[in-house]
């Protein structure tokens, strides 16, 4: 099992990589759309954070950092940890950030330390030509991970099965919202919310802990 993870972490950092390679520190760059899309989609995320100030946060998947611009937009006082399977984008967040001493980043496929919050943007959609089942347990196991290294609570988003058929693509994993809620529900925390009500093809969950 830990081969079959490591060589499927293997595809995924190259895919990441060579986008970079491609389109540079982008929206494209981390295979989004665009700028508007990337930022509507960081808002949905966001909502799983209650305070101000003066709070952690991990990013698994962080790619060059974006979600981290998007942050200091909105918050004054955070640590914010970067977590990434590609090292070129790791090198590119390194790089773009090193001025900022309350962010850091490490290569890794899960956080190395435990925050307040967790947060983790599209790592779940490209499953190149990964099973259902195969994919499914992968994201349980990172759903776990990032469980375990959240103290207050954790969103992440996917693709959803609800998409419209002729925009579906084959290499792209279209996760089944309920089940992902039933199983946030079951195994995480009784206070879970299920966010579809934003115009991409995809959705948000938020798994929040008792205080």
């Amino acid at each position: 099992m830990q081969k079959n993870k490591n060589e499927l972490l293997n595809e995924v950092a190259n895919y990441y990589s060579d986008k970079l390679s491609q389109h540079g520190e982008t929206p494209q760059g981390v295979d989004w759309n665009g700028t508007e899309s990337q930022i509507l989609r960081f808002e949905q995320l966001f909502k799983i954070i209650k305070q101000s100030d003066s709070f952690s946060v991990n990013d698994l998947g962080c790619g060059y950092g974006a979600l981290y611009d998007c942050l200091t937009e909105r918050y004054t006082s955070f640590a914010y940890t970067g977590i990434d399977i590609s090292q070129g984008m790791i090198d590119a967040a390194t790089e773009r950030y090193k001025d900022m001493p309350q962010a850091r980043f490490v290569l890794a496929g899960e956080p190395d330390v435990i925050s307040d919050y967790s947060i983790a943007s599209g790592i779940f959609n490209v499953r190149q030509g990964r099973s259902d089942v195969e994919w499914l347990a992968y994201v349980e196991e990172t759903l776990d991970a990032l469980d375990r290294t959240s103290r207050s609570g954790f969103a992440f988003n996917c693709l959803t099965s609800y998409s419209d058929a002729d925009k579906m693509r084959d290499y792209l994993y279209y996760a089944d919202p309920c089940a992902l809620f039933d199983l946030c529900k079951k195994r995480y925390s009784r206070n879970v919310a299920i966010l579809h009500d934003y115009d991409l093809y995809e959705f948000t969950i938020l798994v929040r802990k008792a205080a």
